[in-house]
């Protein structure tokens, strides 16, 4: 049996049956949400939904932009600077509900 699919996404196997995709491929893709016929933008439109994710436009330092990527090697910067952002918003949380608790444990005593 021959091998269906490879670990190596950088070279095409000789031995694949497969023809190349093209961009004329992709032009005739039908968009489809929940068996049901869209359009791209519709379609994008519910993979960012169902991603939870949001596309913005925002402006970082260039120094920042390096150090995440400088970090990132090939994981993708961007998923690194969410992740810092998420921790640091947890830290907040932390800090909060810590306030919180030792207030409670003032009155307490």
């Amino acid at each position: 049996m021959k091998p269906t699919s490879t670990t190596a996404t950088s070279a095409i196997s000789d031995a694949d049956d497969a023809p190349p995709l093209t961009q004329a491929d992709f032009d005739r893709a039908r968009y489809k949400i929940g068996g049901k016929s869209a359009s791209q933008s519709e379609w994008q439109a519910a993979v960012r939904a169902r991603s939870g994710k949001q596309r913005i436009n925002i402006m970082l330092d260039a120094p920042i932009v390096e150090h995440f990527k400088a970090l990132a090697g090939e994981r993708g910067y961007q998923t690194l600077i969410n992740d810092t952002l998420r921790r640091a918003i947890a830290g907040e949380r932390l800090e909060a509900d810590l306030r919180a608790i030792i207030r409670e444990e003032l009155r307490a005593s």
